[in-house]
């Protein structure tokens, strides 16, 4: 009778576990049943999730490639592929500040120019253990021929690169070099002779060799006597780094651990000096390189947050629509029988299985995606690697974000009906979808839109980089409210389009203003995506053209100048200023010396490194060819090596006037307290500050002038013929008339900037109008019982046809009015910030982006329901 169970009798533990068991494997198989019937019954809607959720994994995916490639990436090693190791100054400095209520915390930025290292390691590096041999090496651009930029090195450095004699000898005085294989078609070989440019006139030399190598070794090279280069460098007391040279055995390891010994503790930058080996031989060849590898992973991955936030809105808003249109079904499903755990299984199945099924071609796309973005920044100095594993790590991290979101948004999404009670879900089964957003939703809908207010507020009320991050807060919220309050919005909308909706449209106009009055959570849904791709164009498309905008009025303001000389990549050597000032008609000639200084300085308490542009010139030449437009002080006293002249906003910024000090770090690292002398205005055109260019040229790696800006007397036409042949002893000049953006700190356009403006429009817009497109296709085949029953009470297949169209430009104007008016608001405030003036985006650019929101809107109404209700009506 143990086995046996009367009425009333507990059963026993083992029964009640199986038959737990039991239910629930039963339970899931019931789920299982309803989300396959589910994906079979509602194919065509969930194509829609599916192609929104593929899209977004190709995004996350193409992403995490590139930002994996940059994060390995590193500059080769080609002048150093001979040496063991390179004793190099450290090219960083640092600040350390405690932020509010915080532990201290250290900023680090990387120097654009050499910091150099005191002549007597170079003892110390030879006397190291293992070191077979240790050579200094310096470096200075030459121009050769009529215009070939190259580098000038001594020959005992030669060996570092690896370079041997193939013909000749090696120099043995000051009028002798050699060559490398690059230039040697132009001085016809050993004995013949070849014209270099250093830092003066032109002069002959005499080629006692030429050497190759193996390999490549970046710009072509002309070696000289040891003392000719160190004359040539002009530092006889630093060198640019020291190569060395191991004995045969000794290890890479014992080698880095002997040279760290041996030079620790003797200058060389703020941390000391450092030895590099392997592949990190490359960072004393490109001085900058990590640094703008620094300030690129910066800007992605500011890029890479904002494709988060689009990718979870359009995951967001995809599922809920696909759920939201379920409802009465899910209603009935609870109404006989079916349990919450139940439809939250089945929900949550049918949302896996499409974002799993749709993340492998997803996975698929985002390689070649993510290798295009990649081509688009690749550089020669820094080239990004692609090793065989980052593109399936890079699949697999878009398809994990895509499966892991997927599911909770699905069951979040059919919260509402689930947790109803079987006999109040019967009448949610029969009632409409109620439009209003729930109180939660409204809430959190209006903080966010009080937060963003306030963001644009407070960019307005700061500078520089917390302006631009407070404007961007303000987008990101703003953006993130419209998904929130949609219904809200599409009642507005239709209060002020409804009107005239149903005027132009006649009968179908009625019908597209009845059926979006009566569905103001489907109409808010619909606009949703199309806010979002605006917005998102248009705050990253004006914020660039506002910026540019100002700075080329301000440099075309401030150009007096009518001629400029420019000169090979080498740059222009200091003497062709002065020859130009001797010109008969030429009353004015600065050159521009350009590099970048370092300000630390505290953002909202934390330590912050910047780097600013700065120009060097001729105080009293720079008011005949610049206008600075000076506020205070005078710019003619900034001369010796204790003046600077700083643009108003940055001189309010650090609470510095005429006669106020100034901390800086120029580009070498050297710190300097510079007295304030002039405050000007136009300081987006020609950068934050003004040095001598006396006291810059002794922190530059080569001080060679970029431009020189000529102001002439009566004609530039007579005096460009006049300055033409006092130049004919310098190689590679030109002279030409003056423009803009010849005196502008940096250029109008660079290719890192067009590749940005490529993955940040083209690639997230791109993805933005498919999540238009897939969002308004999933609400028209939900619709097509609306239409079927439209067609059996005697609408016409043209009345529905105009009535989609009238509704598709309903959402269009809707979307890019609100868009536009989210976009509007952070960058007034970043726009009056920033540049004084109202935000500028060209018509043709958002005529483009009107359009193509037009087509994608299209696209997703007009398109899908072109079958609806195309059987006979009876």
């Amino acid at each position: 009778m143990s086995g046996t169970k009367t009425r009333g009798s507990k059963p026993r533990t083992g029964d009640g576990a199986v038959a737990g068991a039991d239910v629930r494997v039963g339970m899931r198989r019931a789920s299982a049943f309803l989300a396959r019937r589910s994906l079979d019954t509602h194919r065509r809607a969930w194509a829609a999730v599916f192609a929104a959720t593929a899209a977004t994994t190709a995004l996350l995916g193409a992403f995490a490639l590139v930002l994996g490639s940059l994060l390995l990436a590193g500059p080769p090693v080609e002048r150093y592929a001979g040496a063991d190791a390179v004793v190099v100054a450290d090219q960083r400095v640092t600040y350390t500040a405690k932020p509010w209520g915080s532990e201290p915390r250290t900023a680090t930025a990387h120097l654009p120019e050499r910091v150099r290292l005191d002549r007597s390691l170079l003892a110390r590096a030879a006397a190291a253990e293992g070191v077979a041999r240790a050579v200094a090496d310096d470096s200075v651009p030459v121009v050769a021929g009529h215009g070939t930029s190259a580098v000038g090195r001594s020959w005992p450095a030669a060996a570092l690169t690896r370079y041997e004699l193939t013909g000749g000898r090696a120099p043995r005085s000051a009028s002798e070099v050699v060559v490398d294989s690059a230039l040697a078609a132009e001085s016809g070989g050993p004995g013949g002779r070849v014209t270099l440019q250093v830092d003066g006139a032109a002069r002959r030399y005499t080629v006692s060799g030429v050497a190759g190598t193996g390999h490549r070794s970046g710009a072509p090279a002309v070696f000289f006597t040891e003392a000719r280069l160190t004359r040539l460098a002009g530092h006889p007391g630093t060198v640019d780094a020291i190569g060395v040279l191991a004995e045969r055995g000794v290890s890479e390891a014992a080698l880095r651990a002997s040279l760290g010994d041996a030079v620790a503790g003797h200058g060389g930058g703020e941390r000391g000096p450092r030895v590099l080996t392997g592949a990190g031989r490359g960072e004393a060849e490109q001085l900058d390189a990590l640094g703008a590898r620094g300030d690129l992973l910066t800007m992605l991955a500011s890029i890479a947050a904002t494709v988060v936030m689009v990718a979870l809105l359009v995951i967001a808003t995809t599922l809920s629509q696909a759920v939201h249109q379920r409802s009465g079904e899910l209603a009935l499903l609870r109404a006989v029988g079916a349990t919450p755990r139940q439809l939250r299984s089945a929900v949550g199945r049918e949302a896996g299985r499409v974002a799993g099924a749709a993340a492998l071609p997803g996975a698929a796309v985002a390689v070649p995606l993510g290798l295009l973005m990649r081509s688009l920044l690749t550089t020669d100095p820094l080239p990004l690697p692609v090793p065989v594993w980052l593109p399936l790590a890079a699949g697999v991290v878009g398809a994990l974000i895509v499966a892991l979101v997927a599911r909770p948004v699905a069951l979040l999404a059919a919260r509402s009906i689930t947790r109803l009670r079987p006999a109040v879900a019967l009448g949610a089964a029969r009632a409409p979808e109620p439009d209003e957003p729930g109180r939660p939703r409204t809430v959190a809908g209006v903080l966010l839109v009080v937060a963003g207010l306030g963001s644009a507020g407070a960019a307005t009320a700061q500078g520089g980089q917390a302006a631009a991050l407070a404007a961007s807060a303000a987008a990101t919220s703003l953006i993130i409210a419209v998904a929130l309050l949609g219904p809200w919005i599409a009642r507005i909308s239709m209060r002020v389009l409804g009107a005239p909706l149903r005027r132009a449209g006649g009968v179908a106009g009625f019908l597209a203003a009845r059926s979006a009055a009566a569905h103001h959570r489907r109409l808010g849904a619909a606009l949703t995506p199309v806010v979002l791709v605006v917005a998102f164009v248009c705050v990253q498309l004006a914020a660039g053209s506002t910026l540019e905008r100002a700075a080329d009025r301000q440099a075309s303001d401030a150009l007096r100048a009518d001629l400029v000389v420019t000169g090979p990549a080498a740059g222009i050597p200091s003497g062709v200023a002065d020859a130009v000032r001797g010109v008969p008609g030429v009353s004015a000639a600065t050159g521009l010396l350009r590099s970048s200084v370092v300000l630390a300085h505290r953002e909202t308490g934390d330590p912050e490194l910047d780097r600013y542009p700065v120009l060097g010139v001729t105080a009293d030449q720079l008011s005949g060819t610049l206008d600075a437009r000076v506020t205070a002080g005078d710019p003619a006293r900034l001369t010796g090596r204790g003046t600077v002249a700083v643009g108003r906003d940055r001189a309010d910024e650090l609470g510095a006037g005429v006669g106020d000090t100034v901390r800086l770090r120029l580009g070498d690292g050297a710190r300097v307290r510079l007295r304030v002398v002039a405050v000007y205005e136009r300081s987006l055109g020609l950068g934050e500050f003004m040095l001598p260019r006396e006291a810059l040229a002794a922190h530059v790696s080569a001080p060679r002038d970029r431009q020189v800006l000529v102001r002439s007397k009566d004609g530039a036409g007579d005096a460009a013929s006049a300055v033409r042949r006092a130049l004919a002893p310098y190689a590679g000049l030109d002279v030409r008339p003056a423009a803009a953006d010849d005196v502008r700190i940096s250029p109008s356009s660079s290719d890192q900037d067009d590749a940005l403006t490529v993955i940040g429009v083209g690639v997230i817009g791109g993805f933005a109008l498919l999540a238009v497109v897939s969002t308004l296709t999933l609400i028209t085949v939900g619709r097509r019982p609306e239409f079927r029953l439209l067609r059996l009470v005697g609408a016409g297949r043209g009345q529905l046809l105009r009535m989609r169209v009238l509704e598709t430009a309903l959402v269009t104007v809707a979307g890019l009015a609100v868009g536009t008016a989210v976009a509007a608001i952070p960058l007034l405030a970043f726009a009056l910030t920033a540049t004084g003036s109202l935000p500028y985006l060209p018509p043709v650019r958002f005529g483009v982006l009107a359009l193509a929101v037009t087509l994608a809107a299209a696209a997703g109404t007009v398109l899908p329901g072109a079958g609806s209700g195309a059987g006979r009506t009876g």
